[in-house]
Parts: structure tokens; sequence; C-alpha cells
């Protein structure tokens, strides 16, 4: 038995030195093609797309699904990212990009005005007890410090948990599809939500914010 814990100690060190490797490998990259964007290279659109185009697609499709307005989100994203990098420089470019994608969507799926009940109206449904509108952030508080106390609250959680709950309410992925992901079913997913959810509301009301 000690021999099997021992064993699975050291492969999940040895787990965490290669995910680590990774990281450094990517960030690397990233500073690449963030030094082309500096330098006004054009084949940074080029790399940023071939390394981030399918990024920038799930996260505009899970919004809007619609693959052809999808791929103008991304070619928008790349545009953007082109005409913001100088003066930014961001320390995460797949951050950034994602970013610029989720927006850019956003802006299209208020502008198109659905009245289907989709993914993303699903999200903000299963979320408005805890997330605030711009008129409560505007009477409490700015938006900065929301964002910082959302923050701080995501790093207080379990990589796993932080994961699920940014893949649902940060790229509007579907229950389903992260069940699959981690090998889990949906009602596991749903519940490990649920509790996230409760926490940050309690979390939020902790630092003054008023939610009821």
């Amino acid at each position: 038995m000690e021999n099997r814990e021992t064993e699975d100690k050291e492969f999940e060190k040895e787990n965490e030195a290669a995910e680590i490797a990774d990281k450094k490998s990517k960030d690397k990259e990233d500073q690449e093609i963030v030094n082309k964007f500096l330098d006004r290279s054009e084949s940074a659109i080029e790399f940023a797309y071939r390394k981030y185009g399918g990024l920038c697609y799930t996260v505009s499709n899970n919004i809007l699904n619609s693959a052809e307005d999808s791929k103008e989100c991304v070619n928008d994203t790349m545009l953007r990212a082109w005409n913001t990098i100088p003066p930014q420089k961001p320390n995460s470019l797949s951050a950034y990009l994602a970013k610029i994608a989720r927006n850019l969507a956003l802006d299209r799926y208020r502008f198109y005005h659905r009245k289907k009940r989709d993914c993303f109206s699903e999200v903000l449904e299963e979320a408005e007890d805890v997330f605030i509108s711009d008129d409560m952030v505007e009477r409490e508080t700015d938006k900065k410090e929301l964002m910082n106390a959302v923050n701080s609250f995501l790093e207080k959680l379990s990589d796993k948990k932080r994961r699920i709950f940014l893949g649902r309410y940060w790229f509007c992925e579907s229950v389903g599809d992260l069940a699959k992901r981690y090998g889990s079913s949906e009602n596991v997913i749903s519940v490990n939500l649920s509790r996230t959810r409760r926490a940050l509301k309690e979390y939020l009301k902790k630092e003054g914010f008023d939610i009821e």
C-alpha cells in the first residue's frame, strides 16, 4: 500500500514537472509572437492565427453558435491584436486574444438580439444570482474592484474547479462538454458549478457587494 502511494506521489511530481516545462515552452513561443507584433512584422498575425485561431473560434462559437460569424470574429480578433500591440504588451497572449474574441462575439450577440434559448442565454440565466449588472456596479463600486474581488476568489479555488468555472462562465462551454473533458458526469459538473457560484456569492457579500 505504501509503495503504491509513493508511486502515485512520484507520478504526480513527474506530471507537475512536465506541465511546468510545457508552460515555459509555450510562454517562450508566445513571447516570440508578441515581439513580432511589437516589431510590426506582418508574420505576427499568421503565427498568432496558427496557434490561437482555434481557441478564438471556440470562444466565439460558444457564444454565437454560428460558424460564419465566429470565423469573422477570429479575423477581427487578429486585426484588433495588430492594432493594439503595441501599445499593449500582453503577458499572456492566449488570454489576451481570447478576451478580444469574447468581447467581439458578445458585441455581435447583443447586436443580433437573439430571442432563442441558446448556450449563452443559459449561462446568463444560470449565473444571474451572482453576476452583477453594470448599474449595480456603478452604485456599489467600480468595475475594477469587482474584477479584483472575483479574481481573488478564483485564485483560492483548486485548479480543476477554477478551470471548470471559467470554462462555463468565461468561455460559455456546455456542461456536457465540460463533463467529457474532465471525465465526470454532467450532474457532478452541475453540482460543482452550483457550489462554486454559491461560494462566490457569499465571498462577494463579505467583500461588501450588495447581492440579494
